[in-house]
């Protein structure tokens, strides 16, 4: 060799990294695994929750549109009345299981909240409204409140036919109310109409409380 060649170093061979085994990577996810156990702060119980109507049995149901008649809240004291819409929902009649009694029962859709409940007093008369053959007018002691209250109400379908259908099966049971409280063919009876409407005040819908 001669002087005029530079010597150059020996160039360093690359070390090939090896890749991590499989088995190498699960172990290393383990250990950063936390294994830590966190308690929550309140625990909360699962609490039943009753909507009063565990003891009847549905008798009908009808999906309609429920109005009030009576003050607004920015006429009250005045006297001036008029119809406000109530809710819609289903139009139910309840049986007791127990007593026989028999009661209206409608809660507004979604929000289940009770707009309409009251005794199948035979003296309840239910009215055409005036201009329309599918709506029923009548007044009765309503529960609703959580107390009971004289109110008016109409209620409104989707057809006449189911207007009529509905006036038939609510004057049929009213009968039977009426047979009930008369004694002629149940034991349970009171003799009088106006326990029918003290009865509601034992009867808890979920939203009295």
């Amino acid at each position: 060799m001669s002087d005029d060649q530079e010597t150059k170093p020996a160039e360093t061979p690359k070390v090939e990294e090896e890749e991590p085994k499989k088995e190498d990577e699960e172990d290393k996810v383990k250990e950063e695994e936390s294994t830590a156990t966190f308690e929550p702060v309140v625990k909360l119980e699962e609490v039943e929750v009753k909507s009063g109507e565990e003891d009847e049995e549905t008798l009908c149901s009808y999906r309609s549109k429920l109005f009030i008649y009576g003050e607004t809240l920015l006429d009250k004291g005045t006297g001036n009345k008029t119809w406000r819409e109530r809710g819609i929902g289903e139009a139910r009649i309840l049986r007791h299981r127990e007593h026989q009694r028999i009661r209206f029962l409608m809660r507004q859709e979604k929000t289940m909240k009770v707009i309409a409940n009251h005794a199948l007093d035979p003296r309840i008369k239910l009215e055409p409204n005036a201009g329309s053959d599918r709506s029923w007018v009548w007044s009765a002691y309503d529960f609703a409140e959580g107390e009971l209250e004289e109110k008016v109400f109409a209620l409104r379908f989707a057809n006449s036919d189911i207007a009529t259908e509905f006036k038939d099966t609510y004057e049929k049971y009213q009968k039977e109310m009426e047979s009930l409280l008369a004694g002629e063919d149940k034991p349970d009876a009171s003799g009088e109409a106006d326990e029918a409407a003290e009865a509601l005040s034992g009867l808890k819908t979920g939203d009295d409380e």
